[in-house]
């Protein structure tokens, strides 16, 4: 039997596999918007056969986006652009639905990565990012304004708000992204966290508020769904966020009530020094399962089925998320499946397409035809 293709609970929420479709932006909403890209987009990896599939990264208010095309949950109008993209998946796909929610803190009001990702000036239609402190993310550029006590109550009522919209919207799961040097990130990390008040200074301080974000959504979000975290597990950068550091977080959000942990890494600094290889992330992954005692979704270079299989096989986390490797096979979990001897699920217009060397990869998909 595949440990990749058994089932598997994250909290309350019920599983085919180990299987994730990592959050990966788009940059193609509009004023927040989910548009027909959406529709396409989420619905041809709602069929991959994946158990769990990641909206982009959702901006929980507009200046939380990253850039101008970022995907947003803030309005009835953000709400009910999503309404048929949910729809077309809950009809023809089991897949269940997680949304990442986010705040792009000193990151945002950036052009698209095609458009080459540098700061909008507020004068040519950006907007003023803002962050735990008013530290730059790269030299020579304005730096964003620090959050005031009215600024932190608005970003926490507005993550808790978005909670309730994904609720009704009929998601099954969300998650915090504080990874990537994003905003909760950066309030965590030393190096962007420079603020003298309660919010700042020792562990426990930079700590207070992406935890009192988490309460805040964890209150909102039914007790019959699931609540995870994304974290960057270190800054890459000697002086900054490490994995000690994020097991301490862990450990504080595992007393919260959270489901699991999504571990990735870096993004904060363009200093950051990462040797990048397969598995490179998987060991951060493997010291939170095992210290913290809390599901982790391992990810980064994640390519195969064999490598898939083997991390969750031996433990080192308990499932695996993929991103680039899925956009570039959205049939992924279907040619695991096949390698390991497994089952996945396809929709029934698809059966016809199953080799007969993997005759038995979709159940019983016998049919007539005349």
């Amino acid at each position: 039997m595949s440990k990749l293709f058994s089932p598997y609970s994250l909290g309350p929420v019920e599983l085919a596999n180990r299987i994730a479709v990592a959050p990966m932006c788009q940059y193609s909403a509009e004023d927040g918007k989910a548009t027909d890209w959406h529709l396409l987009h989420l619905g041809h990896l709602a069929l991959s056969g994946a158990a769990i599939l990641f909206t982009e990264a959702t901006a929980v208010l507009p200046e939380g986006r990253i850039s101008p095309g970022d995907l947003g949950l803030w309005s009835d109008a953000t709400e009910e652009a999503l309404v048929p993209v949910v729809a077309a998946i809950r009809k023809y796909s089991p897949i269940r639905l997680a949304m990442q929610l986010a705040h792009a803190g000193r990151k945002a009001s950036s052009h698209v990565p095609w458009e080459g990702g540098q700061l909008i000036p507020a004068g040519q239609g950006g907007w003023q990012p803002l962050a735990p402190s008013a530290v730059p993310l790269a030299a020579g550029e304005p730096a964003p304004t620090a959050l005031d006590a009215a600024g932190l109550e608005q970003v926490r009522e507005a993550f808790a708000a978005t909670a309730r919209r994904a609720d009704r919207l009929g998601f099954d799961a969300v998650e915090l992204h504080s990874a990537h040097g994003y905003l909760l990130h950066e309030f965590l990390s030393p190096l962007t966290n420079r603020r003298d008040d309660g919010y700042g200074g020792s562990l426990e301080k930079r700590l207070r508020f992406p935890l009192e974000v988490f309460s805040a959504v964890r209150a909102a979000f039914p007790a019959g769904k699931a609540v995870g975290v994304r974290v960057s597990a270190t800054d890459w950068i000697e002086g900054g966020w490490d994995l000690e550091q994020t097991l301490a977080y862990a450990r504080e959000l595992k007393r919260r009530g959270c489901d699991f942990i999504h571990v990735s890494s870096g993004g904060l600094s363009q200093q950051q020094q990462i040797a990048v290889h397969p598995n490179y992330q998987v060991p951060f992954a493997e010291r939170i399962k095992a210290e913290v005692g809390i599901p982790t979704i391992a990810v980064g270079m994640i390519t195969e089925p064999e490598q898939a299989e083997a991390i969750v096989a031996t433990g080192q986390a308990d499932m695996v998320a993929l991103a680039r490797a899925m956009l570039f096979d959205p049939r992924w979990p279907w040619h695991a499946a096949a390698k390991l001897g497994a089952q996945v699920a396809a929709p029934k217009q698809y059966w016809r397409s199953q080799p007969r060397a993997y005759k038995a990869l979709f159940g019983d998909t016998s049919m007539g035809q005349r």
